[in-house]
């Protein structure tokens, strides 16, 4: 297995949201990167989404080179044989096992045998992603909060087989990239999941059977617990269909405590998925 002092080129499977997020987080901190996605379109937007991160970080003075000198190591792609050069990757795609499993399987097929292959899911088994290849004692668990660039926080989860070695190093590399780790088993919804989720969903329910504005029922819970976003509007931040995703999945595994809301299979229905279509619980510009 490579060690920390070995990485030098990062695979990011995967150029949306989460994707882009941890190739420009890991092109900041010096590292080589490759960003592949099934289409070149897809492929385009990361890169774009990247610019703009970037673009703002620098004027604010949040960054130690240019854009531009950052951008220079990250290469996009559509070909996964691209990453065969990748030192480590991360998987950053569809929350779906399937699809998942899918890409495991393929990076095995293209990367060396010694590359550890880590997985970005926030609630789905890394044990289960793990069996679809020979070296499951290499898959990891990185679940990086959004927005990467701006989050500190790194859940490191450990599947059934992960080698500890492997769990040590998936903490030092997030450590590099100037991230706070912490761990968690391969349960379902791992630390943030398993408490979030039902959180926002008991927030959409009382929202939903009147107890309070949305814009109260937000206000209460950041003046009443110190958080910095209220139910409501996280969700809309996070994408109510990731939302719902992340909650039918629990609610699978650890029975009706995580049903989710109504109200929130109304709206991913009706296509309103929160910030990123611009309109949710709240509208946006």
């Amino acid at each position: 297995m490579r060690g920390l002092s070995d990485i030098r080129t990062v695979g990011v499977v995967g150029a949306g949201t989460m994707g882009n997020g941890i190739a420009q987080v890991a092109a900041t901190a010096g590292y080589d990167v490759v960003m592949r996605d099934i289409e070149r379109r897809f492929v385009d937007n990361g890169l774009e989404a990247i610019d703009s991160s970037l673009s703002r970080l620098d004027a604010k003075d949040d960054l130690d080179e240019s854009p531009d000198a950052i951008e220079d190591r990250i290469t996009g792609t559509t070909d996964i044989g691209d990453l065969a050069d990748a030192d480590l990757v991360v998987e950053a795609a569809l929350e779906d096992m399937e699809v998942k499993q899918d890409v495991f399987e393929d990076l095995e097929d293209v990367t060396d045998d010694d590359v550890v292959l880590a997985t970005n899911t926030s609630t789905l088994s890394i044990t289960t992603i793990a069996s679809a290849i020979d070296r499951e004692e290499l898959v990891v668990g990185l679940h990086f909060m959004n927005p990467v660039p701006i989050m500190t926080g790194v859940e490191v989860v450990t599947g059934e087989k992960t080698a500890p070695d492997v769990t040590d190093l998936a903490h030092a590399f997030a450590e590099d990239l100037g991230k706070e780790t912490w761990e968690s088993d391969d349960k379902p919804g791992f630390v943030t999941n398993r408490v979030l989720m039902p959180w926002i969903n008991e927030g959409i329910r009382a929202y939903d059977e009147g107890v309070a504005s949305k814009e109260d029922m937000d206000k209460g819970m950041k003046l009443g617990t110190n958080v910095p976003m209220g139910p409501l509007e996280l969700a809309d931040h996070i994408g109510l269909d990731i939302c719902l995703d992340a909650s039918e999945t629990l609610h699978e595994e650890l029975g009706d405590r995580y049903k989710p809301a109504y109200l929130l299979k109304r709206k991913v229905a009706a296509g309103d998925l929160g910030k990123k279509t611009g309109k949710g619980f709240y509208e946006y510009d």
